[in-house]
Parts: C-alpha cells; structure tokens; sequence
C-alpha cells in the first residue's frame, strides 16, 4: 500500500438521542430537535442535570438485539454497529475474512459495576468485576458481529471514537485488513455524571455551545461507527462510497489534565495536520463540526484554532452537542456519521440556544443552512490535551 491509498467510508450506523438509525439522526437535525431532558433510564439523584439518552431501556435493547447480560455500553454500540455492518456487507455473512473492530470507550461496563457495588452493599449480591473493564464492551460487539480477524480497544476520552477511525484507517494503508468497522460507544453512570460535576463543568440546564452565556456541558450516551475501506476494494465489490475519509490527524499538547491551552494550540496542530494528510487547503472546507462541549475552556480554545488555521477565510461552524449532548468516547463517531449527513443532505445544522455568540467573527448559524458541502472538518479534544481531527469529503 502507499500514502495516496484513498480509504473509503462504505457503512455506517448510529444510536443517540435523537435518532435510532441514520435517518432519523439526519431529520433531527434538520428539523432542530433536541435531545435534552431530565434523565428517564439512568439511575440518578440528579434529576435536575439535563442528559442525551437514548430512547431504549435495557430490555428493550436486549429484546431488538437478541442478547443479555452486557452492559448498556455494549447494548448501544452492538445496535449502531448492526446498522453499519448491513449498509456495507447487507449481513454480517458477506463480510470479508479480514475485518478488524477497533472501538472508542471509556465508560466500559460501569453501568453494571454501579449497579453490582450497590447490590452487594444491600446484601443482593457481587460486584462483578468482569463487565467494568472498556475492552469488556469490545469483545461484547465483536463476538456478536462475528468473524474479526482483529479487535482493540482505544480509551482517550473524547478523542477515543476518533482515533478508533484514524487507527482504522492506518491499518487498511497497511494492508493488514480488507475492512474496519471503526467508533465508539459510551451509556450514562452515576460515575460518569458525577466526575463531571465534580469539575465544575455540568450546565443544569440545556447547554449553549458557543454563547456568551454558556456554563458548561450536558452528557448524552450513544454509539456509531462507521465501515472504512480501500476504495479500491470497496468499488471492485461494488459497495456504494457513502464518503472518503481524506485526511486526520492525532496531536497532544498535554497543557492540563482536563483543559485546553487557551491559544488552543493542539487543536490548531490537529487541524493543520489533517489539511496537510488530506493534500488540502484551508479554504477547501466547507463546514466544520466543532468539538464544542459548551464548557468556558474549550469554547474559547477552540475558536483560538480556528482563527489560527482558517485566518479569515473561517467555514461555518456548528456545535451538533446541543442536540445530542457531549457523548464523551462516542463522540467522534456520531459527529463523524453527522458530517457525512451533511455531505449527503447538502445542510448545516444549526447551533441550538445560540443567542450571543462567543466568538463574532466566525460564523455560528443558528438556521437551516442548505448548500452544496464538499468537504466537513470534524473536531474531537479529550482529556489530557489530546486532539483529534478527521476530513471527510464526498466520493
């Protein structure tokens, strides 16, 4: 394989709050709903903190899927990786001999855990240790797809779906598969919410991305991943090219444990780099997909980035965490499906609850966009300063 291998996006799949499938995901979009609501299925005190749920108890989910006794991690990500699996292949029995399951987490199966620390505390029972861990969740999804030559597991917070699709895609550059399934997933805890809460960044009401006002994040749960192969391969099969994956990249900056450098410089590094692998220009964007959590910090950061990288020549911007809220791990991956709906569709989705922008001299549309998207820049920072940016562009 070289360097100019075009690596393909033939499938993909999604759950959040605001759409079981693809399409609904697409019209949420359009139509501008919100997601965002007090939380119905997680088990919680904090009733007040707006959450993304998906709309599936765990029965629900273990009834559609076929399958009990995994975490809701597993739950979702085995539902949106389904969805992937038949775009792509049309059964799991079409796929290739050489597939690889690389899947973005960091919640693993700490619903389960929560649950068993809890019931053994009530005499009911043991804590079982065996479902907490993240690769617990992968090995969940890929014995039930079937036939994976290779899985893996990448936890790097909110950069974790992200740099499952970056890892992907190296290894189809290498030769070492024929296809990779590629995203993340992430359920609401108790654990989760709280550490969030702890860092002083949790709106207790719907979160702004972007605005003046803003006061921090809403969480939202949810799984996506997307089906990446050598486009080659892909149109030798005759698979239909939902999107290319033109360019990523992966920087650290390692500022601080949970904040962004203020000049926003590994988001910026990130950025470049992507436009630089994808054999592309600034101007060359059409839109990008902010990885803008409505925290203080990284609306700030972020909007730094991309003065330093766009100069004047700024795309549109949108923060889809206002439909969704902040999907942590998943992120990546249901943003990632989100800018291939824009390619598709040929709209912007708008920011919600955006009344004073932050940053005045980049746009921020708060309606309906519709134009002809060539290019999408997907934006995804986690904790410890670690920048994740991917390009897609249409086929």
């Amino acid at each position: 394989m070289t360097a100019k291998t075009q690596i393909a996006v033939t499938g993909m799949g999604v759950v959040c709050a605001v759409g079981d499938n693809v399409e609904q995901l697409a019209l949420s979009l359009q139509k501008k709903r919100c997601g965002l609501k007090e939380p119905v299925y997680l088990e919680t005190a904090h009733l007040h903190m707006p959450v993304g749920e998906a709309a599936h108890s765990n029965s629900e989910l273990e009834g559609e899927l076929g399958c009990a006794g995994i975490s809701r991690t597993s739950l979702l990500g085995l539902y949106a990786a389904r969805q992937a699996v038949a775009q792509a292949f049309g059964n799991p029995g079409e796929m290739s001999q050489r597939v690889a399951f690389i899947n973005g987490t960091t919640v693993g199966g700490m619903d389960l855990a929560e649950r068993g620390f809890f019931d053994y505390f009530a005499g009911k029972g043991c804590c079982p240790p065996g479902s907490h861990d993240c690769g617990t969740s992968t090995a969940d999804i890929a014995r039930a797809l079937g036939r994976m030559v290779y899985t893996s597991t990448i936890s790097t917070a909110c950069s974790s779906a992200a740099n499952a699709i970056i890892a992907g895609a190296e290894m189809l550059k290498l030769g070492l598969v024929d296809a990779v399934i590629a995203g993340g997933t992430e359920a609401l805890s108790a654990f989760h919410m709280g550490g969030f809460k702890s860092l002083m960044i949790y709106d207790n009401e719907l979160c702004r991305p972007f605005d003046v006002s803003r006061q921090g994040l809403n969480l939202g749960e949810g799984a996506a991943y997307i089906v990446l192969e050598r486009l080659e391969r892909a149109e030798e099969r005759g698979a239909e090219i939902l999107a290319l994956l033109a360019g990523y990249a992966n920087r650290c900056d390692a500022y601080h444990q949970t904040a962004s450098s203020p000049d926003g410089a590994g988001a910026a590094s990130a950025m470049t780099e992507a436009l630089n692998s994808a054999s592309m220009k600034p101007a060359e964007i059409d839109y990008i997909n902010a990885h803008g959590t409505a925290t203080p910090n990284n609306d700030a950061s972020e909007c730094e980035a991309i003065r330093t990288v766009f100069g004047k020549l700024r795309p549109a911007v949108t923060s889809t965490k206002s439909y969704t809220g902040h999907t942590t791990s998943a992120s990546g991956a249901i943003e990632s499906v989100i800018s291939i709906i824009a390619l598709r569709d040929g709209f912007i989705p708008p920011n919600l609850r955006l009344k004073e922008p932050l940053c005045a001299d980049i746009k921020l549309p708060v309606r309906m966009t519709r134009r002809n998207i060539n290019a999408v820049m997907c934006n995804s920072f986690g904790f410890g300063g670690n920048c994740s940016t991917l390009i897609f562009t249409k086929p």
